[in-house]
């Protein structure tokens, strides 16, 4: 079924869930369920909107069906860590390419899907800090290097030196998108959303026709390996995460942890058994070490 024109803004949210149907299926899911949600703001009286959009209700609940017996799915702090970790290494592939200088279609993809994945986070709740400005800086550096390439020119490889805050803020999510940049910032060139559109509509169930570039490696033992994230340094206004202390101090008895406190410890440990599913040995000891200070300190 065709894609209404009033919901174009979450096309290639719908074509990522298209790209991991059966690569990873709870990637999928998610991306449908952002999608649906979106959509519902977007424009959900229309009749072709209203159908396009019971269409996908329809999916979605013969996916969970499917996928009933996946932690990813019935539990959704499962699922958070899921996206958020699969997001973050599409993100590190990509930042890598880039740090080494390795200019091409597929590492372009890599940061635009990532900021995309981190859209999808939004189903569990509000963003972090963190991720806001990942998913900023992911969309301005494909914005960045694709249309360098466009023109025949070469990107410069990693961070580059943007001065104040202000000035980094401007590369704003909706500049990749196609729907303007904010803050009356503009690029050279069109967006690489323009490039990744293809002709095809039919955003339905079955396999996607395409976007124009061959599937970037996913994450996973096959994907780009395990990287520390703390590693990263990233220019103002987008920030890598926080270091978590490698010394502890000596658990104190008298340390009073509420029952949220005990939620966000299981939090942080079921994010580094998903970490562990990918062998990301980095972001599961980040994870460790954010329980384990929790716990012993009643602090994050």
């Amino acid at each position: 079924m065709a894609l209404p024109p009033q919901l174009r803004a979450i096309q290639h949210h719908l074509r990522t869930a298209q790209e991991h149907e059966k690569r990873d299926p709870v990637v999928a899911y998610y991306c449908r369920l952002y999608s649906m949600q979106t959509g519902m703001k977007l424009d959900s009286k229309t009749p072709e909107c209203r159908k396009f959009l019971i269409k996908l209700m329809d999916q979605l609940e013969s996916m969970k069906k499917e996928l009933s017996d996946n932690d990813s799915i019935s539990q959704e702090v499962v699922g958070n860590a899921h996206i958020e970790n699969y997001a973050l290494k599409m993100f590190l592939y990509a930042d890598n390419e880039d740090r080494a200088g390795r200019f091409h279609k597929n590492m372009i993809k890599s940061f635009y899907t990532s900021s995309l994945l981190l859209d999808v986070l939004s189903v569990f709740g509000e963003l972090s800090e963190e991720n806001i400005q990942h998913r900023k800086y992911a969309r301005w550096k494909a914005t960045y290097i694709h249309n360098c390439l466009k023109n025949g020119e070469t990107p410069q490889a990693g961070p580059i030196a943007m001065g104040e805050d202000e000035e980094a803020d401007e590369f704003g999510a909706e500049g990749f998108s196609g729907a303007g940049t904010s803050h009356g910032a503009s690029f050279r060139g069109d967006p690489p959303s323009q490039s990744f559109q293809d002709q095809d509509e039919g955003l339905g169930p079955g396999p996607a026709p395409g976007i124009g570039f061959t599937p970037s490696p996913g994450p996973g033992p096959s994907g780009p390996p395990a990287t520390n994230y703390n590693n990263i340094h990233i220019p103002p206004g987008a920030h890598a995460p926080a270091n978590t202390p490698a010394e502890l101090p000596p658990p104190a008895g008298s340390v009073h942890l509420s029952p949220e406190d005990f939620t966000k410890a299981q939090k942080y440990c079921k994010y580094a058994g998903s970490a562990l599913q990918y062998e990301d040995v980095g972001t599961a000891i980040q994870n460790l070490q954010k329980a384990l200070k929790l716990l012993t300190t009643g602090k994050e």
